[in-house]
């Protein structure tokens, strides 16, 4: 039954996972791409060490604040949509639909695509093929991965949550293997404590644009909320999960970008796209890019199937909610999946993966998405005042200043955004707003 003052999903999931296959799912979400990737263009735009070391805890302080607040929203509506579903209760149809547009044009096939490109570098860096210099085979590997995910989630919510719990348990255990071996075999291989003593002068702005890549890396801590409708004991198992979850990703963070920087001076950091399988042939040969390449390709996989578990679900919930086309909610007869939804995220990533680079798709992700977490958190203080009834299992600790802290934070990265790259901000916004005469036209009723 939903609680006093929502909406109540029409048509219905199974609740079939627990709370390991849910922290399985944040944290499986999270660590994929973005560790791997956005190290190297971090540096470059903060080419000080230290300062570095404080825009991934800038990120990691932001999103845990995102955690804890969206904890809230999550065991007071625990529905299938997540954010989706926030944004209609606190703000109206409107919102939400746009947040959904966002999805369709934007940021699915973004976050998707975005994953699988590091699949695909990282695939062909395993066999020894220099993937900057075969970029459409790089493309190929990563579309026929996207065509692995859609495919086994389609089979099954569960079958792709044991994917991702066995994934994440391999990446997270193959970063700290890389840590503990930058700590024990870093001397003798030329690392050395002073490189986190240099000082660079750091542009203020570039350090709005490195956080958009930091948060990149940290988003999907609380992703879970969009298959919220198939968690069981979701009151107590999501908020669980998204705080724990993203606490290790925290760590996680922190600790892998110790390594690479005691590793490598961050000047050699800025220079490496491939930065995990760089610090891994340092430290021990080959063997060790070969090694990390596997891990990455595992990570990204794992996110890659994490990401189709969780995404297609904002579509479900819109058509469920007739604000999108009513064929996507349909449920597979056999699988018990939303089987159409699914299909649309697999082919709007194959799409894009085919026609942006990683940097691009990232970037676009994060601009876009950040609107909407600001407002959906944002939503926590109306929803307080507009239905205080509202049963609220979990509360946010630290409340009012927590979500305040995360929605500061959004606001300020917008603007730089917009200061920053008043072109790029804008077509992005553009496209997000283009939605409005769309809903108008078709949905509004």
């Amino acid at each position: 039954m939903a609680a006093p003052g929502t909406t109540a999903p029409s048509t219905t999931l199974a609740r079939q996972l627990g709370f390991w296959s849910a922290i399985g799912v944040v944290v499986g979400l999270a660590i994929g791409s973005g560790i791997f990737r956005t190290p190297a263009s971090i540096a470059a735009r903060v080419p000080d060490p230290l300062a570095m070391l404080g825009v991934w805890l800038a990120g990691g302080v932001i999103s845990l604040c995102g955690a804890l607040s969206v904890a809230e929203l999550s065991a007071a509506m625990p529905h299938t949509g997540g954010w989706y579903v926030y944004l209609r209760e606190a703000w109206g149809r409107l919102p939400a639909f746009l947040f959904g547009w966002a999805q369709l044009i934007l940021l699915r096939g973004a976050v998707i695509g975005g994953i699988a490109a590091v699949f695909g570098e990282y695939f062909l860096r395993s066999v020894g093929v220099d993937s900057l210099a075969h970029p459409l085979a790089s493309r190929l590997v990563s579309v026929a991965a996207i065509v692995v995910a859609t495919t086994v989630n389609i089979r099954g919510v569960a079958l792709g949550a044991a994917v991702v719990g066995v994934a994440t348990v391999a990446k997270v255990s193959g970063l700290m293997l890389m840590v503990a071996l930058a700590v024990l075999l870093g001397s003798d291989s030329g690392a050395s404590v002073y490189n986190f003593a240099g000082r660079a002068p750091v542009d203020a702005s570039l350090v709005g644009l490195a956080l958009i890549s930091v948060l990149w890396a940290y988003d999907g801590f609380a992703d879970v909320t969009l298959a919220g409708g198939e968690v069981s004991d979701p009151q107590r198992n999501l908020p669980r999960s998204i705080v724990m979850g993203t606490m290790t990703i925290v760590g996680v963070y922190l600790a892998v970008n110790v390594a690479y920087l005691y590793v490598s001076p961050i000047g050699a950091v800025a220079k490496s796209p491939l930065i995990a399988a760089d610090t891994m042939t340092a430290l021990v040969g080959q063997i060790g890019a070969s090694f990390i390449s596997v891990v990455v390709m595992l990570s990204t996989f794992g996110a890659l199937m994490a990401g189709m578990l969780a995404s297609p679900r904002v579509f479900f919930a819109m058509a469920d909610d007739k604000l999108f086309f009513k064929t996507v909610a349909r449920v597979h007869p056999r699988y018990g999946t939303p089987h159409v939804a699914i299909g649309i995220a697999g082919f709007l990533g194959a799409a894009f993966v085919l026609t942006q680079t990683f940097e691009q798709l990232a970037d676009t992700f994060v601009l876009s998405i950040w609107p909407f977490y600001t407002l959906a958190i944002a939503g926590l203080y109306r929803l307080r005042r507009s239905q205080p009834n509202l049963p609220r299992p979990y509360r946010v600790v630290g409340y009012p200043v927590t979500p305040a802290v995360f929605i500061v934070a959004g606001v300020g990265l917008i603007a730089n955004a917009v200061w920053a790259e008043p072109l790029w901000t804008s077509v992005t916004f553009g496209i997000v707003l283009a939605g409005a005469p769309v809903y108008w036209a078709f949905f509004r009723r």
